[in-house]
């Protein structure tokens, strides 16, 4: 699913990914830096130390005697990172070392088979779909239970939305079911052979299981009395379906060490909510790589400038932000001379304002007038052009720049300036006041942009108000520390929501996002609803054909686009800088950690 950042973002699925990687200079030390400041070539540092065409799996390096400090954006809040509460990028950056999913993403956005823990994937039948996977022997929790097919039943099963509880409902509150409701079936054949049999055709399955979806089914079964999460099917006795839902749903909250194993490489130890912090150590049990820090600990820090002060000062190792920041960006390039290396590459992550038709905005003509006075460049030639050169306004929603498919649907839209939003209200009927703003049946052209304590944020926010009150609007800035993570966006408590949504390389996963509510819309906190939209993400998430599903995405692009419902604003770049280890990448949806388990101490 796509998953909101404090920037925010996210699509599960097999379908061409996008390879976007930071433009690289020549070698460190050589002097020659890259448009975006690296004097070291970033691009290589994307790959894997051990991973083959179609596989990854951690390269068993000698690794780092002691502790590694990472600095990201903001803090963790769930192991379960797949409830409407906890979804977000910030606890997949943690949680991708702790578990483990089928498939791995690579710093290219490459999906390759986890093969230190899956021995296979893969389509065993096309009519019906099938798909098989299996796991290596002797897999194990770092509790010493076994990892194996329960696990996967119980993702499927959580996910799906098949469950019902005495209420009719599903006790499952998962943040998205695409492509989990497309199994009918799941299966295990055996402890380490899972059969999802699916009940239409879906390409991206790929994007399915991946770790963060994968929960302990032993905790599970342990804390509910149920003596096997197999044996009870989508359509088994309510009453234990609620029990196990109010678990999934609830108990995997925060961090609890003996309800919150791991699967992957390494084990949180410890969680200072207080603090922001989260303890990573080696899980003892790791059957891949015995490479990588000894301990992690991953800091929240809200302030990208303060981040890369940290650096600078040799409190944090690992400075990786999500959050672009031109004053920041400046002082980590300008390390070099201590060991600092610096990089910044485009994310399969867009910035956006999302509009809640539950509140002033069902009015379609406020919309389109508040889209016209948003002049995105200025926004981007201000915030973004230290980090990334050539960074401009996104125009699609369904695709990112340089992606086949791509289609300019906001130039005429956007940024039409304060004379056409004007007009627009006019037409409508507004009327401007002696205040200067317009007004409606008694209600004024006057809103909240609410978004997370970010600094980049902030200044988008000041130049949006200063824009929109040219055209007879007031803006308002709402700054709340835990919009993304309290429950605020999920409850659709905004006017306008400034956040981002985190990718992988599929498109499925938006459909969540976008649909009606009623037709599986889990992420739709804004509330559009259109039959147009709903139909062509039918079409393109069931479709075999390639040049049928691209175009029905770009069908589904155009009329949010003609719905003036979201504002992409921007693809959002990363940047990152390390020292004392041998290569980090950002990659765009795991964040830093993804093969934190083959990180070496430079020599």
């Amino acid at each position: 699913m796509r998953r909101s950042k404090a920037v925010s973002a996210l699509a599960l699925v097999a379908g061409a990914s996008l390879l976007l990687s930071a433009c690289s200079g020549g070698d460190e030390g050589s002097g020659n830096t890259d448009q975006n400041g690296s004097s070291t070539d970033v691009k290589a540092m994307a790959v894997g130390k051990a991973e083959t065409a179609d596989q990854f799996k951690l390269a068993d390096t000698p690794g780092y005697d002691g502790t590694v400090t990472v600095g990201i954006d903001d803090g963790y809040s769930g192991y379960n990172n797949q409830t409407t509460d906890t979804n977000t990028s910030y606890n997949n950056y943690v949680l991708t070392s702790v578990l483990s999913g089928v498939f791995k993403l690579d710093g290219n956005n490459k999906q390759l088979l986890n093969s230190d823990v899956f021995e296979s994937a893969e389509v065993t039948s096309k009519d019906p779909q099938i798909v098989t996977y299996k796991f290596k022997p002797n897999q194990k929790w770092s509790d010493g239970q076994a990892f194996d097919c329960k696990d996967l039943y119980l993702a499927w099963l959580s996910q799906s939305g098949l469950a019902k509880g005495p209420d009719g409902k599903t006790p499952f509150n998962a943040a998205s079911t695409t492509g989990y409701s497309s199994i009918k079936t799941g299966t295990c054949k055996d402890a380490l052979t899972f059969e999802a049999d699916f009940d239409q055709p879906y390409l991206d399955y790929k994007g399915l299981f991946n770790s963060a979806a994968i929960m302990p089914a032993h905790v599970l079964e342990a804390k509910t009395g149920i003596a096997d999460i197999t044996k009870l099917a989508p359509t088994g006795d309510p009453a234990q379906l609620k029990a196990a839902g109010d678990f999934w749903t609830n108990e995997w909250k925060g961090f609890k060490a003996d309800i919150m194993p791991s699967s992957g490489p390494y084990k949180i130890t410890a969680f200072d909510a207080n603090q922001k912090a989260v303890t990573l150590e080696k899980n003892p049990n790791w059957s891949g790589g015995k490479g990588g820090p000894s301990k992690i600990v991953i800091r929240a820090m809200e302030d990208t400038k303060a981040m890369a002060t940290a650096l600078q000062n040799g409190e944090i190792d690992v400075a990786a932000s999500t959050q672009p920041d031109a004053t920041a960006a400046q002082t980590l390039k300008g390390l070099a001379a201590q060991g600092v290396t610096y990089g910044s590459a485009p994310q399969l992550t867009f910035e956006h304002l999302d509009l809640n038709y539950a509140r002033m905005f069902s009015d379609k003509d406020l919309r389109k007038a508040f889209f016209e006075s948003v002049n995105r460049k200025e926004i981007t030639d201000k915030l973004l052009k230290e980090v990334q050169a050539d960074a401009s306004p996104l125009n699609s929603i369904e695709f990112f720049q340089g992606e086949e498919g791509y289609q300019d649907q906001y130039s005429s839209k956007a940024g039409l300036g304060a004379d056409a939003a004007a007009k627009t209200l006019t037409d409508a009927g507004w009327v401007k006041g002696g205040d200067g703003i317009f007004a409606k049946n008694g209600k004024r052209a006057s809103f909240k942009i609410t978004h997370n304590q970010n600094a980049r944020r902030s200044q988008t926010v000041e130049i949006i108000i200063s824009q929109a009150k040219q055209a007879g609007i007031e803006v308002k800035d709402e700054t709340d520390a835990n919009f993304l993570k309290g429950g605020r966006l999920a409850a659709s408590d905004y006017d306008v929501a400034l956040f981002g949504w985190s990718s992988s390389p599929s498109k499925s996963e938006s459909r969540s996002i976008y649909v009606c509510k009623a037709n599986g819309g889990e992420q739709n906190y804004q509330g559009l609803c259109d039959p147009n939209i709903d139909k062509n993400y039918d079409i393109a998430v069931k479709a075999t054909d390639e040049a049928v599903k691209l175009k029905a995405y770009q069908d589904v692009d155009k009329a949010i686009a003609d719905n003036y419902a979201t504002l992409p604003l921007f693809q959002t770049p990363s940047m990152w800088a390390f020292k004392g280890i041998d290569r980090v990448y950002m990659q765009s949806y795991d964040g830093a950690l993804w093969n934190a388990g083959e990180w070496e101490q430079k020599k």
